[in-house]
């Protein structure tokens, strides 16, 4: 969806879904996609934002009126799934995520701030001497950076870069990917603590997270949709692991055959909820450095039910409607923390939930859902990487080059 504010240029802020949190926290699956556009009066803003950005709500409030927004912010940092021209200064983004949604969506407008950071990729030498798709890659890239580093100017916390989901089971690819995409921010100056790496969490993307994250090189692990893709990307030191609540929970009302699923039901539990509190619980339990993220929340129901996890990627309407309601005594859904270090220290796991994950129990652990959910998304992201890639192959060269 479309969404458009006045602002003058100097304070235009951009962002994107799946990924990142402000520079003092750690952060993003879907990207999105949005741009500046310049005008006269001050330009037009127009956000297109999905679940893989991570921007940061401020719900304080002028007035001594408790919003249940105010009440559930203290538990957990919020973070928007869109932001429209109303509701901007009332969800101002700190963060952004860049992507290959993102470069299409600027692409499609004809004029953005952004288009300018597009052309200057497509215009630099430095990719001409590569043969057809690698020449196309090195301009995507080139492209990616080139506005990851623009929005590190425009927003105060970490820019989260997508790693071509084509690379997702290969290690060493994603590796050198990294390595070739922080070389480009180098050059443009851009501080290493202003960035996360977004990655797929296969084996292979987990482990490439563990090498990664052994540099000092922040990644977040995303289309996690198992108990046992959490426990390896924890383990793997991820800085940050994005869980799709609502994903798991319709997969669920349409299949039976998954026993993490079934065995959330038996005991009474929605899918996606339980999985984000079994992984809030180990990661805490067992002390690692990850950060959770709960994305794809459908509901205020799902918000309470989550209060203290890291993030929560929540609905506008939701935030609309929790902005608008006053926390009262009398709420059917008292406004306590759901999930708690404390409460994670009395969580009892099995034996064969607290191994050393490796690519073969991690392949036999996760079930049906996990790899239908991880496929579906890796076939997504794939598709939008070689979308811009034939766009480039059909605007390239540019005017003057």
């Amino acid at each position: 969806m479309a969404l458009t504010l006045q602002t003058p240029l100097y304070a235009t802020i951009s962002s994107s879904s799946s990924s990142a949190a402000s520079s003092s926290s750690s952060s993003t699956t879907r990207s999105s996609s949005f741009s500046f556009l310049r005008s006269t009066p001050p330009p037009t803003l127009i956000f297109n934002f999905n679940n893989n950005s991570f921007p940061r709500i401020r719900a304080s409030s002028t007035d001594t009126v408790i919003t249940e927004l105010d009440a559930v912010s203290s538990f957990s940092e919020i973070v928007p799934d869109t932001v429209i021209f109303d509701d901007f200064q009332k969800f101002p983004p700190t963060a952004a995520t860049v992507s290959s949604s993102l470069i299409l969506g600027i692409c499609g407008l004809p004029d953005t701030i952004f288009r300018n950071a597009v052309e200057m990729a497509l215009a630099d030498s430095e990719c001409y001497g590569f043969e057809d798709n690698a020449r196309l890659s090195c301009f995507a890239a080139k492209a990616l950076v080139n506005i990851g580093s623009d929005m590190t100017k425009l927003v105060p916390g970490r820019v989260s870069t997508e790693v071509d989901a084509r690379l997702a089971y290969d290690t060493p690819g994603i590796i050198r990917k990294v390595h070739d995409l922080l070389k480009l921010y180098n050059d443009s100056n851009v501080p290493h603590d202003r960035l996360l790496f977004k990655i797929p969490a296969t084996w292979q993307g987990i482990e490439a997270a563990r090498l990664l994250e052994s540099e000092g090189i922040q990644t977040h692990l995303t289309f996690v949709y198992s108990f046992a893709q959490a426990a390896a990307a924890a383990q793997a030191g991820a800085s940050v692991i994005q869980i799709f609540v609502g994903r798991v929970r319709d997969w669920a009302r349409n299949h039976s055959d998954d026993k993490e699923i079934e065995s959330a039901k038996l005991n009474g539990e929605d899918p996606g909820l339980a999985l984000v509190t079994k992984a809030y619980n180990y990661i805490h339990k067992y002390g690692h450095k990850s950060k959770l993220m709960a994305a794809a929340v459908r509901n205020k129901q799902d918000l309470f039910s989550l209060l203290g996890v890291d993030y929560i990627i929540a609905p506008l309407k939701v935030l609309q409607s929790l902005k608008e309601s006053v926390a009262s005594p009398d709420e059917k859904y008292s406004f306590v923390r759901r999930l708690s270090p404390q409460s994670a220290g009395r969580y009892v796991f099995s034996d064969e939930e607290l191994i050393k994950w490796d690519q073969m129990s991690l392949a036999n652990a996760m079930g049906p859902a996990a790899v239908q959910l991880l496929t579906s998304g890796l076939d997504g992201y794939a598709d939008q990487a070689k979308r811009v890639e034939d766009l480039f192959g059909k605007i390239w060269p540019p005017p003057n080059v």
